[in-house]
């Protein structure tokens, strides 16, 4: 298992983190994963003798079971462990049982200290922006978790490029602890975050978490043009993410090709294009049986040659947007010209 820094703080994870969405079920969660304590356990156990160090979760994860699971399963291995939970989804039916208020914010660290049956979180994410709170209070309130000891570092999570910079310059202004990570939807069949997120992130030196790297299954192969999936998929329960699948059809077509060169499987390869990018500091992969967690971990020291990322970045590749089109073949000329000199 190979080991990268978590932006500045100097705190190393595993490049591939264990992601809890499918413990604990609920009417709700269930589509995601029903597994109970003893099913997670082996999950969990099979991760931390694989290397892994970073586990995922979220406090609206069935409801908290997610959280509790994972709480007894880490118990006696807690100082293997790099936890990492989130806030901001409705927790009840109150009219502040949801966003990132001081109140809120405060109430959820406790109850997610309890259901993980820990002193501290070591990443305390806000796992969406809270259109009705001000980010000072937000942060404000973040920063007094981290002061207290009952949080490490604080991330956020599926923010747009200028909410990133505009929470570090509020933080900065009023010298309050900072966002260190950004966890994020990346993958071949989602680029969008190369656009304005990457390069926010890279000029801050902050991490990248990345989630649903096989696009919610679709990257794993079991999709074709000829076998779209049954009624029982979560795809046709659930299309989350999101999938332009006559996009997505080409690039599953060279994966096949390179994890048949490779001996590996399509799933592999997605996720070791992941692991490539300079960015990317963990990808967080969920399973619901242990040979799906066993594939995931092998995709760590699968080494694409540079032919085989060529391949997977022209089929894939984002159509250049405005303000960048205009000044392509300026920019294209100096480096042709500066490579000369």
């Amino acid at each position: 298992m190979k080991y990268n820094l978590l932006g500045n703080t100097g705190v190393l994870v595993s490049e591939i983190g264990l992601g809890t969405m499918t413990f604990g079920g609920g009417a709700k969660w269930g589509m995601f994963g029903t597994l109970d304590d003893k099913e997670a356990g082996y999950l969990v156990d099979q991760a931390l003798d694989a290397g892994v160090n970073f586990f995922d979760t979220a406090n609206a994860y069935a409801e908290g079971r997610s959280e509790e699971i994972l709480g007894k399963t880490l118990k006696s291995k807690r100082h293997q462990a790099l936890i990492a939970t989130k806030v901001r989804a409705r927790t009840g039916p109150g009219p502040n049982d949801i966003g990132l208020s001081r109140l809120h914010i405060i109430r959820q660290v406790e109850e997610s200290l309890k259901r993980l049956n820990t002193d501290y979180i070591d990443l305390y994410q806000i796992h969406n922006p809270d259109q009705l709170t001000d980010w000072e209070e937000t942060l404000r309130a973040l920063d007094d978790l981290v002061r207290s000891g009952k949080v490490r570092y604080i991330g956020n999570s599926n923010m747009t490029g200028w909410e990133i910079m505009k929470t570090r310059g509020i933080s900065t202004m009023h010298g309050l602890h900072a966002f260190k990570s950004s966890q994020s939807y990346y993958s071949l069949a989602a680029r969008d975050i190369e656009r304005e997120i990457i390069p926010a992130l890279k000029d801050q030196q902050m991490g990248l978490i990345v989630w649903s790297p096989l696009a919610g299954g679709f990257l794993t192969g079991k999709y074709t043009r000829e076998h779209r999936g049954s009624s029982e998929d979560r795809h046709a329960k659930l299309a989350f993410p999101p999938i332009d699948t006559e996009r997505v059809y080409p690039i599953l077509d060279v994966l096949q090709d390179i994890a048949q060169a490779h001996e590996a499987t399509v799933a592999q390869i997605a996720l070791a294009w992941l692991l490539h990018q300079q960015a990317v500091t963990t990808v967080i992969v969920g399973a619901k049986r242990t040979d799906q967690l066993q594939d995931n971990l092998g995709a760590s020291g699968l080494i694409l040659n540079e032919a085989e990322l060529s391949q997977l970045d022209e089929v894939s590749r984002l159509p250049v947007e405005y303000p960048g089109w205009p000044f392509m073949e300026l920019d294209e000329d100096i480096i042709r010209k500066h490579g000369q000199n």
